[in-house]
């Protein structure tokens, strides 16, 4: 694979394997680095998949390099193309090797119970979702009895922080730095979207100060989403917990009443947390 592909600049040109890099990342591993990418790319498309134009454009990468790179991940089982219409998808392989680690999600576990309350409560669809990289991810849905379930997004999805008011929780509630460095790497896929870097930004200053994160419009067309962040006992953002409904069901009025139900489940959801951590050590 040819160095000239990258589209990362070099600081000296001579790059050795082993050596510590920039931010402490190991140098020498651009094609492991560039899989993963494509990799997390294929994750946001689920089952309906990504096009390979779509991959390009989103890791800066040309062609030719994205088409090798899919094929040896094609031959180890942890990428598949759908024969008709051509897109690519995360394969098996990489499916069952995170199996293996069912544990790396304490979160999950701890919340259910107070997602299902709170799906029971309000009678809405119910997101707990947790961030990964510069990604986040849906851990876990619960549905409420209302007739018309929003079921806008499925376990297992994974979209570029700064999309859905998941996402905008997870990014506004990190350190500045951070929210940085996510914006200026998620740039390209976040204008795939249709979003411009300083709209993220004025969203995320506004959910600072209201505490959460509120769209008028929703994934899918006709509904309203709202999320709050869910922190541990010392303070560290680990979830956002997300409502999406009708719009009729999620007016601004009614967030006087979600907040603070859902508010209290965070709450509780921290606390528990904690708990199970502590009698870990």
């Amino acid at each position: 694979m040819s160095r000239d592909d990258d589209p990362r600049p070099r600081r000296d040109g001579q790059d050795k394997p082993g050596e510590a890099g920039e931010g402490g990342k190991t140098l020498g591993a651009r094609s492991i680095r560039r899989a993963v990418a494509i990799l997390r790319i294929l994750a946001t498309g689920q089952e309906q998949g990504v096009r390979i134009t779509d991959i390009v454009h989103q890791t800066g990468l040309n062609r030719p390099t994205v088409h090798r790179i899919l094929r040896v991940l094609i031959e180890e089982e942890a990428v598949e193309q759908d024969p008709n219409t051509r897109r690519y998808m995360v394969g098996p392989e990489v499916s069952l090797l995170g199996l293996s680690r069912t544990a790396r999600v304490p979160v999950k576990s701890v919340a259910e119970p107070y997602l299902r309350h709170i799906a029971e409560q309000c009678g809405d669809s119910v997101f707990l979702t947790i961030r990964s990289g510069f990604d986040s991810i849906c851990v876990d849905r619960k549905t409420g009895n209302y007739p018309v379930k929003v079921l806008s997004i499925e376990v297992g999805a994974r979209r570029p922080l700064g999309i859905s008011v998941s996402g905008l929780v997870l990014l506004a509630f990190a350190e500045d730095a951070d929210v940085d460095e996510v914006l200026l790497g998620n740039e390209q896929r976040l204008t795939s979207y249709g979003l411009e870097l300083d709209a993220v930004r004025r969203r995320i200053t506004e959910i600072r100060s209201l505490g959460y994160a509120y769209s008028e419009v929703g994934v899918v067309p006709g509904t309203r989403a709202l999320a709050l962040p869910v922190f541990d006992a010392e303070g560290q953002l680990v979830a956002s917990v997300a409502v999406s409904a009708m719009a009729d069901r999620l007016s601004p009025e009614r967030l006087a009443t979600l907040v603070p139900l859902i508010r209290r489940q965070t709450e509780l959801i921290a606390k528990r947390l904690s708990e199970v951590q502590t009698r870990r050590r």
